[in-house]
């Protein structure tokens, strides 16, 4: 579905990602770990459109690098940034409504859905958004982006600051949006989250990807987390 290969990525003069490879599979969630600063961010945002890169980023067998993000949002690409951008003034459900995107597509998520998926938004239905709680917002951002009918969502940092009750929502809300089809490539913080939902992983440090597997290597490779993860 999504493939990376030899990702390098730049802001300005400063070279940021060194030859990156990585792949999502349908319906699959991929967690990639790292300290703050290593690159996993950019990496995301290199697959947006969003930062100055070379190399190869293929989407569903077509080409995206160089394209404008708009274009890239368009064939199918979900992007739920670590700000938690909602707009403020406006209600929980006309956020989700300017979450559509006419044309796509594959399964038509409503609005209805979503209130199904997180029975919280619904009770806020016609309050502001600018008043919602941290994880509310999360919530609200993650469920906006489903309604432009993604096959791959991209999540930046999403329990980031979040009540362990909070942070455990947001967790089942990811797995049950995998379990209906949209493949998700997760930034992550937290290891136990990441080990507990996540296929998965990449572990980066220092703008490469170090380590690749699933759950259980992982956690049997205590070199790697003490290297590349334990402060």
């Amino acid at each position: 579905m999504l493939e990376v290969r030899d990702l390098h990525a730049f802001y300005g003069k400063s070279h940021i990602l060194f030859g990156v490879d990585l792949r999502v599979e349908p319906g699959e969630i991929v967690a990639m770990l790292g300290r703050n600063g290593v690159g996993r961010s950019t990496t995301i945002k290199a697959v947006m459109g969003d930062v100055d890169c070379t190399g190869s980023i293929r989407f569903l067998g077509d080409e995206i690098i160089g394209r404008p993000s708009h274009e890239i949002a368009r064939a199918g690409l979900g992007y739920v940034p670590e700000s938690r951008d909602v707009f403020p003034q406006l209600t929980v459900r006309e956020n989700l409504t300017l979450g559509e995107k006419a044309g796509r597509s594959g399964r038509r998520w409503t609005v209805q859905d979503m209130f199904k998926l997180f029975p919280r938004l619904e009770e806020r239905a016609e309050v502001m958004a600018g008043v919602l709680s941290g994880g509310e917002q999360q919530m609200l951002t993650i469920c906006r982006t489903l309604m432009g009918n993604p096959q791959l969502m991209m999540v930046d940092e999403p329990t980031e600051g979040l009540s362990p009750a909070m942070t455990q929502a947001v967790s089942q809300l990811l797995q049950e949006i995998a379990r209906q089809g949209v493949a998700i490539l997760l930034v992550e913080q937290k290891l136990s989250i990441a080990l507990d939902i996540s296929s998965r992983l990449y572990v980066m440090g220092h703008g490469r990807i170090v380590f690749e597997g699933t759950p259980a290597q992982l956690q049997a490779d205590a070199e790697v987390r003490k290297e590349w993860l334990e402060v």
